[in-house]
């Protein structure tokens, strides 16, 4: 990157290169222990972290819900790894001022190391918070707004704003991050995918949509229609896996049950809600039939090569068994030095 910040907030295009991060789960585990997820992943050979930023956990079951800024604030202090949220919605819960100062602290702190997960939202963080809620339509336009003005601030100038949802009469971010801290847009749409291609560094996606060429596409027309060269611009994955068998398994599923019907309750602002809908209407089996599911270390690298294959620069390994330290040390042990012999 850059040794000062862009006159338009932006870092600079970099080629992409691929990377193996690992999540670090604020509804499933304390704020300690993610902290301690953290230095293991980068111990374990990992080339990034994301934490997910939520006020409440997607399920009640899931039992925590730490706030993702300070757990980053602290884990960088003892790693030197690289890392950011999956994802941050700047437009409810946050205003876009806050993020942007939050995010350009946490870039000086850790120059060259941050980067900032950007989504539109769901109602078990935004409304659950007192940040209201919308229509999509809405929250795409709050986001593409945040995110402009996001950038705006990030140039250091004094910025006026007239909205129209986040009016700012006068402010001024005084401490900004010799490097810039690239903004990725979360997107499962082809809608949304444009728009992340327009307004991102880059893409954050989910299995599914991270092997769907039309959405591909969709995010290359965004980032040509903005004059960038998609093929520059890095795309992110969440990929769940399961390290072990059935046990390891139904234990995973127990507390990401909701997965397969979760865009139907992005709405539900209760985790318990959405933990007695994942109960009556999705299987164990059906919770992780699409996850790979094994100890054998050639299954888990032919589900990430599977990913790279389609263009995917980013994969982040998700498990939701509890033992996270089997899967830290497995993965790299077994499965890293693997991907890294082939690339």
């Amino acid at each position: 990157m850059a040794d000062a910040q862009s006159s338009t907030g932006r870092p600079p295009v970099h080629p992409r290169q691929a990377r193996i991060g690992y999540v670090l789960s604020h509804e499933q585990f304390p704020p300690r222990q993610i902290v301690a997820n953290a230095i293991a992943a980068e111990r374990a050979g990992f080339d990034e972290v994301w934490a997910s930023d939520h006020f409440h956990p997607w399920m009640d079951n899931q039992g925590h819900a730490g706030h993702a800024w300070v757990t980053m604030g602290a884990y960088g202090q003892h790693t030197t790894i690289r890392m950011g949220t999956g994802v941050t919605c700047p437009s409810f819960r946050y205003r876009p001022a806050e993020v942007a100062q939050a995010f350009a602290t946490l870039g000086s702190l850790y120059p060259g190391r941050v980067f900032l997960g950007i989504g539109g939202g769901e109602a078990v963080n935004e409304v659950a918070a007192g940040g209201g809620w919308g229509s999509y339509r809405e929250r795409a336009a709050r986001m593409a707004e945040a995110v402009r003005l996001i950038r705006r601030l990030w140039t250091g100038e004094w910025v006026q704003s007239d909205g129209p949802y986040y009016p700012i009469p006068n402010a001024k971010i005084y401490d900004l991050p010799e490097q810039p801290v690239p903004i990725y847009l979360a997107a499962s749409g082809p809608n949304s995918a444009r728009l992340a291609g327009e307004l991102g560094d880059g893409w954050i996606t989910v299995m599914d949509s991270a092997l769907d060429p039309k959405l591909h596409a969709a995010f290359a027309d965004g980032a040509r229609a903005a004059g960038k060269d998609p093929s520059a611009l890095p795309i992110l994955v969440e990929h769940y896996v399961v390290v072990g068998g059935r046990a390891e398994a139904e234990e995973a599923a127990r507390l990401w049950r909701f997965n397969p019907i979760g865009f139907s309750l992005a709405s539900e602002p209760d985790p318990r809600k959405i933990l007695q809908a994942a109960e009556e209407q999705v299987t164990l089996e059906q919770a992780y039939s699409r996850w790979p599911v094994s100890d054998d270390p050639e299954v888990h690298v032919q589900a990430i090569r599977r990913f790279l294959d389609a263009g995917v620069t980013d994969v982040f390994i998700h498990s939701g068994q509890m033992d996270q330290q089997r899967v830290i040390d497995f993965y790299g042990r077994e499965v890293l030095p693997r991907l890294r012999a082939v690339a």
